[in-house]
């Protein structure tokens, strides 16, 4: 598993999928918030995350910069990035472009790109269209969605003891992978 992005919802869902026995790539484009990570460091507070982390640093989950190396080495790719709101109110969605860009130019082979940051309805539809742009097989993708539904403080609780998982797929094979990925809970 790929987790793109080390803020608040890609942290705990880096470490809490390391928890639940998936190998986890966590990437962050900010070198400096990578070398925390990497040297034991938590740069958000969250109950039970530092010991997730400890745990599993460097066996279950390990933090890089390097997207293409991640995307390639993994079958789901997990989108957890900000989306600001702008000035008219609406999500910003210039991060999120431009990591989906990142992947088109990394996917070798199938792979599940699951948007889990807090975006508009039809995102999933825009960002297969930002994949088809950079010319990407659309056999080679499915795009999934996978909202959160995490507190500040209790993030990780809930995560592991969810009250329900959303998951938005198309296809069947998208589907028996998010499938396996969530089913240890």
């Amino acid at each position: 598993i790929c987790v793109i992005g080390s803020g608040y919802v890609g942290l705990v869902a880096a470490a809490c999928f390391a928890e639940m026995g998936h190998r986890v790539i966590c990437v962050d484009n900010d070198e400096v918030r990578v070398k925390l990570l990497q040297e034991g460091g938590v740069p958000i507070f969250e109950e039970h995350l530092p010991e997730l982390l400890a745990r599993h640093r460097d066996k279950g989950v390990v933090f890089t910069s390097d997207l293409g190396g991640a995307v390639e080495s993994s079958e789901a790719i997990f989108i957890a990035v900000g989306t600001p709101q702008g000035e008219s109110g609406a999500a910003d969605l210039s991060y999120v472009e431009a990591v989906v860009s990142e992947i088109a130019r990394s996917i070798r082979g199938y792979k599940v790109i699951v948007e889990k940051s807090t975006v508009p309805v039809y995102t999933n539809e825009w960002i297969r269209r930002v994949l088809h742009r950079h010319g990407v097989d659309p056999s080679s993708f499915h795009v999934v969605s996978n909202p959160e539904f995490l507190r500040e403080g209790t993030a990780v609780c809930d995560f592991m003891h969810p009250d329900r998982i959303v998951v938005g797929v198309g296809d069947e094979r998208s589907a028996a992978l998010m499938r396996r990925i969530y089913e240890p809970l």
